[in-house]
Protein backbone atom coordinates (compact mmCIF):
# COMPACT_ATOMS: atom_id res chain seq x y z
CA UNK A 1 0.00 0.00 0.00
CA UNK A 2 1.32 3.56 -0.92
CA UNK A 3 2.14 6.07 1.87
CA UNK A 4 -0.51 8.67 3.25
CA UNK A 5 0.45 12.42 2.80
CA UNK A 6 1.49 12.37 6.30
CA UNK A 7 3.87 10.17 6.38
CA UNK A 8 6.72 11.79 4.29
CA UNK A 9 7.85 15.83 3.46
CA UNK A 10 6.13 16.73 0.83
CA UNK A 11 9.57 17.37 -0.65
CA UNK A 12 9.38 13.53 -1.22
CA UNK A 13 6.44 13.79 -2.89
CA UNK A 14 7.84 13.12 -6.58
CA UNK A 15 10.01 10.57 -5.69
CA UNK A 16 7.12 8.62 -4.74
CA UNK A 17 4.97 9.16 -7.47
CA UNK A 18 7.46 7.89 -9.90
CA UNK A 19 6.91 4.46 -8.20
CA UNK A 20 4.49 1.99 -10.07
CA UNK A 21 2.11 0.00 -8.03
CA UNK A 22 1.60 -0.56 -4.41
CA UNK A 23 4.68 -2.94 -3.43
CA UNK A 24 7.92 -1.11 -3.27
CA UNK A 25 9.86 -4.03 -2.35
CA UNK A 26 8.88 -5.38 -5.79
CA UNK A 27 9.47 -1.95 -7.22
CA UNK A 28 12.71 -2.33 -5.62
CA UNK A 29 13.85 -5.64 -6.93
CA UNK A 30 12.25 -5.13 -10.40
CA UNK A 31 14.19 -1.66 -11.15
CA UNK A 32 17.84 -2.57 -9.90
CA UNK A 33 17.96 -5.08 -12.37
CA UNK A 34 16.99 -2.46 -15.21
CA UNK A 35 19.90 -0.16 -13.38
CA UNK A 36 22.87 -2.36 -13.04
CA UNK A 37 21.80 -3.67 -16.69
CA UNK A 38 22.07 0.49 -17.82
CA UNK A 39 25.30 0.58 -15.62
CA UNK A 40 26.76 -2.24 -17.72
CA UNK A 41 26.04 -0.37 -20.88
CA UNK A 42 27.82 2.72 -19.97
CA UNK A 43 31.49 3.13 -21.66
CA UNK A 44 34.41 3.36 -19.76
CA UNK A 45 35.03 6.82 -21.52
CA UNK A 46 31.44 8.57 -20.25
CA UNK A 47 32.39 6.94 -16.11
CA UNK A 48 34.19 10.18 -15.14
CA UNK A 49 32.03 12.63 -17.83
CA UNK A 50 29.50 15.66 -16.19
CA UNK A 51 27.25 17.22 -18.44
CA UNK A 52 27.84 20.85 -17.05
CA UNK A 53 31.11 22.81 -15.12
CA UNK A 54 30.33 21.96 -10.99
CA UNK A 55 27.80 19.46 -11.73
CA UNK A 56 28.73 15.28 -10.47
CA UNK A 57 30.47 12.72 -12.60
CA UNK A 58 28.17 9.75 -13.87
CA UNK A 59 30.24 8.10 -11.24
CA UNK A 60 29.30 10.35 -8.56
CA UNK A 61 25.57 10.55 -9.50
CA UNK A 62 25.78 6.25 -8.87
CA UNK A 63 27.43 6.75 -5.67
CA UNK A 64 24.82 9.72 -4.79
CA UNK A 65 21.87 6.68 -5.17
CA UNK A 66 23.65 4.45 -3.13
CA UNK A 67 24.68 7.02 -0.27
CA UNK A 68 20.76 7.84 -0.41
CA UNK A 69 20.04 4.34 0.08
CA UNK A 70 22.19 3.77 2.86
CA UNK A 71 20.68 6.80 4.69
CA UNK A 72 17.08 5.65 3.93
CA UNK A 73 18.24 2.17 5.49
CA UNK A 74 19.66 3.71 8.65
CA UNK A 75 16.00 5.53 8.92
CA UNK A 76 14.16 2.41 7.89
CA UNK A 77 15.51 0.56 10.41
CA UNK A 78 15.93 2.97 13.17
CA UNK A 79 11.84 3.05 13.13
CA UNK A 80 11.29 0.44 12.70
CA UNK A 81 12.78 -0.43 15.84
CA UNK A 82 10.95 1.92 17.53
CA UNK A 83 13.98 4.33 18.08
CA UNK A 84 12.44 7.84 18.55
CA UNK A 85 15.39 9.35 18.09
CA UNK A 86 15.32 12.42 15.48
CA UNK A 87 17.64 11.77 12.51
CA UNK A 88 20.05 13.99 10.81
CA UNK A 89 19.62 15.06 7.21
CA UNK A 90 22.65 15.28 5.11
CA UNK A 91 24.79 17.59 2.56
CA UNK A 92 24.45 15.59 -0.40
CA UNK A 93 27.25 17.74 -2.05
CA UNK A 94 30.19 17.49 0.51
CA UNK A 95 29.30 13.55 0.77
CA UNK A 96 29.67 14.06 -3.14
CA UNK A 97 33.52 15.98 -2.77
CA UNK A 98 34.57 12.84 -0.77
CA UNK A 99 32.87 10.09 -2.54
CA UNK A 100 36.75 8.88 -4.18
CA UNK A 101 34.92 8.46 -7.18
CA UNK A 102 37.56 9.33 -9.12
CA UNK A 103 39.47 6.34 -7.73
CA UNK A 104 37.30 3.81 -8.76
CA UNK A 105 35.81 1.97 -12.00
CA UNK A 106 31.87 2.16 -12.50
CA UNK A 107 31.93 -1.61 -12.21
CA UNK A 108 32.97 -1.52 -8.60
CA UNK A 109 30.38 0.69 -7.96
CA UNK A 110 27.94 -0.72 -10.15
CA UNK A 111 29.22 -4.28 -7.52
CA UNK A 112 28.54 -1.73 -4.18
CA UNK A 113 25.13 -0.82 -5.60
CA UNK A 114 23.69 -4.36 -6.02
CA UNK A 115 24.98 -5.01 -2.94
CA UNK A 116 23.51 -1.95 -0.75
CA UNK A 117 20.21 -3.05 -2.83
CA UNK A 118 20.35 -6.64 -1.30
CA UNK A 119 20.87 -5.24 1.99
CA UNK A 120 17.79 -3.24 1.25
CA UNK A 121 15.17 -6.11 -0.06
CA UNK A 122 16.54 -8.14 2.96
CA UNK A 123 15.68 -5.58 5.62
CA UNK A 124 12.64 -4.67 4.15
CA UNK A 125 11.94 -8.11 3.79
CA UNK A 126 11.61 -8.80 7.39
CA UNK A 127 9.77 -6.28 8.24
CA UNK A 128 5.86 -6.72 9.59
CA UNK A 129 3.18 -4.94 8.13
CA UNK A 130 2.81 -3.45 11.41
CA UNK A 131 6.46 -2.22 11.29
CA UNK A 132 5.88 -0.45 8.11
CA UNK A 133 3.56 2.00 8.97
CA UNK A 134 5.77 3.29 12.15
CA UNK A 135 6.51 6.83 11.76
CA UNK A 136 9.63 8.63 13.58
CA UNK A 137 11.69 12.09 12.58
CA UNK A 138 14.29 12.39 9.68
CA UNK A 139 15.83 15.99 8.71
CA UNK A 140 13.15 17.62 10.73
CA UNK A 141 9.89 15.64 9.11
CA UNK A 142 8.11 12.29 10.02
CA UNK A 143 8.51 9.51 8.06
CA UNK A 144 7.31 6.34 7.95
CA UNK A 145 9.62 2.80 7.04
CA UNK A 146 6.97 2.38 4.18
CA UNK A 147 7.32 6.00 3.12
CA UNK A 148 10.88 5.64 3.06
CA UNK A 149 10.71 2.29 0.89
CA UNK A 150 9.36 4.18 -1.71
CA UNK A 151 11.04 7.02 -1.36
CA UNK A 152 14.30 4.62 -1.73
CA UNK A 153 12.30 3.64 -4.75
CA UNK A 154 11.56 6.92 -6.78
CA UNK A 155 14.78 8.32 -5.77
CA UNK A 156 16.40 5.74 -8.03
CA UNK A 157 14.38 6.17 -10.88
CA UNK A 158 14.91 9.92 -10.64
CA UNK A 159 18.58 9.98 -11.00
CA UNK A 160 18.19 7.04 -13.94
CA UNK A 161 16.02 9.51 -15.46
CA UNK A 162 18.80 12.02 -15.30
CA UNK A 163 21.55 9.70 -16.00
CA UNK A 164 19.56 9.05 -19.23
CA UNK A 165 18.63 12.55 -20.58
CA UNK A 166 21.79 14.02 -19.36
CA UNK A 167 24.56 11.98 -19.24
CA UNK A 168 24.13 9.21 -22.28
Amino acid sequence: MRPLPEENSRYYDGYIAQVQGNDFIQALAGQHSMTQELLKSIPAGKEGFAYAEGKWTLKQVVLHIIDCERVFQYRSLSIARSDQTHLPGFDENIWADNDNSASRNLADIAQEFKNVRQASLDMYRSFSPEVLLRTGMANGHPVSVRATGFIMAGHELHHLQVIRERYL
